[in-house]
């Protein structure tokens, strides 16, 4: 029960203590200390955000009389109690964090419901399942990947036999064209030498013919001369 608990201190002690700890909560919107502490803290500073909402000159001194902070009182009453304006009670929130390490103290975290990062530090279970989901969605992505060009380099293999095999038909039909064509040149320097041929044939029959008929030509007038030598007598 609120104001019960003796916490192992003097009075004196443990009020200045709680003082201290309501400021620091109202101040930065969290504290993390033990468990019994935390219940303490939580009764105190709801009734500081109460006071908060009432927002008169008494409920200001009786906050100024506790809070040790005077930023903290302004900012109590201009930022944190509005907030909660519709809200009756249930301003803070406490979550449990596990034994502490050396003396198994129980630990809590103490919050201002406005500020709750659920999210963030309250719940480290929930991170870690969610970094170990992330982790594996990560491997798979990463085992599919390396998947994908093991299959690839088989259909790239099937290629380059595809390829392997359409180069010697396409060797083979380079040949055959280089062949038919190197023909058509055949026949056409054939066609010139025979060309080439008769045209050295022609002069040379030429030749051979003009003498014989500048033989055949020079008896005539010989012949010519003979008659005209046999019709002289016969005058």
């Amino acid at each position: 029960m609120p104001g019960t608990r003796k916490l192992g201190r003097p009075t004196a002690h443990r009020i200045a203590m709680l003082r201290g700890m309501v400021t620091l909560l109202l101040e930065n919107g969290q504290i993390e200390t033990t468990l019994t502490r935390a219940k303490e803290v939580r009764s105190m500073a709801e009734k500081m955000i109460t006071l908060g909402k009432k927002n008169t000159l008494a409920s200001r001194r009786a906050a100024l009389a506790y809070i040790t902070k005077e930023d903290v009182v302004t900012k109590l009453f201009s930022e944190i109690a509005p907030n909660y304006a519709e809200r009756n009670g249930g301003y803070t929130r406490i979550y449990k964090l596990g034994p502490r390490r050396g003396d198994a103290a129980e630990m809590a975290l103490v919050m201002l419901v406005e500020a709750d990062p659920s999210a963030q530090a309250v719940e480290p279970a929930a991170d870690d399942k969610k970094k170990s989901t992330s982790k594996k969605a990560s491997a798979k992505k990463a085992d599919a990947a390396e998947k994908k060009p093991a299959a690839k380099k088989p259909a790239a293999k099937k290629a380059d036999a595809t390829d392997a095999e359409k180069k010697p038909a396409a060797k083979a039909a380079d040949e055959k064209e280089a062949a038919a064509e190197k023909k058509p040149a055949a026949k056409k320097t054939a066609a010139k030498k025979a060309d080439t041929g008769t045209a050295e044939k022609k002069p040379a029959a030429k030749k051979t013919a003009a003498p014989a008929g500048d033989a055949e030509e020079k008896p005539a007038p010989r012949k010519r001369a003979a008659k005209k030598t046999e019709d002289t007598p016969a005058e």
